[in-house]
């Protein structure tokens, strides 16, 4: 059974775990802006957790296609003081931290956060990997093919699925080298794939089993399933679930996702199918 330690607790993944997305960001492509005073930032933690995430993904960065960069400086003046602010009001909470900067997962691990996501998995901070070593806490690597400015201008791959996987298998060796033990994967949908590397990432997500690491799904409203559509992020809650439940039987064990109740019943109903 795989666990990882969080804060000296173990979280085991026999049944999938949920974790809800907490974007402090102005620009996030679905929503952006909407937390922006500690009661907002309260009212929405507090519902996610009562629905049954198990982490909360603190997110002050904007990774969205073409977002405007900005500075370490002002990432930390975002999210040190929200990480805080949720310690301080729900004591048990397992925070993750969506960064790609080891200063900030240095600040808000000791803040009080619990794991570190990094959407360029190691690869826009070469002192990411040694300060996830000195910290010891969990690292969710996710792949993405350029930066959020340019990811998606032209995408391309010999064998998208093979490459993904050859890029964790490399990252992964090196973190056990470093005494990282619990690493987590994340394919990175939307992040430098077209539609159908998106695709052909969940239809093989089995594939990367093989990793022996927990697997995090992060489809939530992203534009691989309203732009199919012809609909938008605001009515994708459906596509959602859908991709999320192929995602779960392909084997995964975290999703990541803006509507957490929705995503607790696609694990119940799959869950009945063991």
């Amino acid at each position: 059974m795989m666990t990882i330690n969080c804060k000296g607790k173990l979280i085991d993944f026999s049944t999938p775990r949920v974790m809800g997305i907490l974007n402090i960001t102005p620009d996030s492509f679905f929503d952006g802006g909407k937390y922006k005073n500690e009661s907002d930032i309260l009212n929405q933690t507090e519902k996610m957790l009562l629905e049954g995430a198990t982490f909360i993904d603190v997110g002050a960065y904007s990774s969205r296609p073409g977002a405007a960069h900005i500075s370490e400086e002002d990432e930390l003046r975002r999210i040190v003081p929200v990480i805080e602010l949720l310690i301080k009001n729900f004591p048990k909470i397992i925070i993750s931290v969506d960064t790609f900067r080891s200063k900030v997962a240095t600040q808000t691990i000791n803040a009080g956060a619990a794991i570190v996501n990094d959407i360029s998995g190691g690869n826009m901070d070469t002192e990411m990997f040694t300060t996830i070593a000195n910290l010891q806490v969990p690292y969710i690597i996710m792949h993405m093919l350029g930066t959020p400015q340019n990811m998606q201008q032209n995408p391309q791959y010999k064998d998208v699925t093979h490459e993904v996987i050859s890029f964790f298998a490399n990252q992964i060796n090196k973190l056990h080298q470093l005494q990282v033990n619990d690493v987590l994967i994340d394919v990175g949908f939307g992040f430098g794939k077209t539609i159908n590397h998106n695709y052909e990432l969940l239809k093989n997500l089995a594939l990367f089993k093989n990793l022996d690491t927990p697997i995090l799904a992060g489809i939530s409203r992203k534009s691989m399933l309203y732009k199919p559509l012809e609909a938008s992020p605001k009515t994708a809650l459906n596509a959602t679930t859908a991709a999320n439940t192929i995602a779960l039987l392909n084997g995964a064990n975290i999703l990541r996702v803006h509507d957490v109740k929705e995503a607790i019943e696609a694990i119940k109903i799959v869950q009945l199918l063991s």
